[in-house]
């Protein structure tokens, strides 16, 4: 039960929470859409986006044999036995959030407002806290594995 509420709350949270306040902030009708070349350059964001976290959330569960829901040191489900390095953690050390702004993006372009900018600033930030958390965890569970892999792979991006 503990691993389905660790998922339930991420998916509550980051695919449809955030991007919900976002359309809130934005000031745009519900349903709205925006013009057809927005529509195809804000899909081509947000589903690859979003598929790069479902990738890294199912890489996880089968290779680290854990969860990624843990939250500001506070383990919300059971966490991972194995450092994971490969699959989408071979180009970044964050895959699951690097997909979570990519489908961000795609709904800030969705929405092409500025105020929902303010959200997703907030967003990185308070993720970026809990980013830097959560490495201090790594390297006391991992040691120089993590702080070797760390040295490899950058946080977010491969540049």
């Amino acid at each position: 039960m503990k691993n389905a509420f660790g998922y339930v709350l991420g998916f509550l949270i980051f695919v449809a929470g955030i991007p919900a306040l976002m359309w809130w902030v934005s000031g745009r009708p519900f349903p709205w859409a925006p013009a057809w070349p927005w529509v195809i350059v804000a899909l081509l964001l947000a589903i690859p986006g979003l598929a790069l976290s479902i990738w890294s959330i199912v890489y996880m569960k089968r290779v680290g044999e854990g969860n990624p829901f843990d939250a500001y040191n506070h383990e919300v489900a059971p966490r991972t036995k194995h450092l994971m390095t490969d699959g989408p953690y071979g180009f970044s050390r964050n895959p699951m959030l690097l997909g979570i702004y990519i489908y961000d993006l795609g709904v800030l372009l969705w929405l092409q407002s500025g105020w929902p900018l303010i959200v997703f600033s907030v967003e990185v930030f308070l993720l970026t806290l809990q980013v830097r958390s959560e490495e201090k965890r790594l390297a006391a569970d991992f040691g120089e594995e993590y702080e070797a892999y760390k040295q490899r792979v950058p946080r977010y991006f491969i540049w």
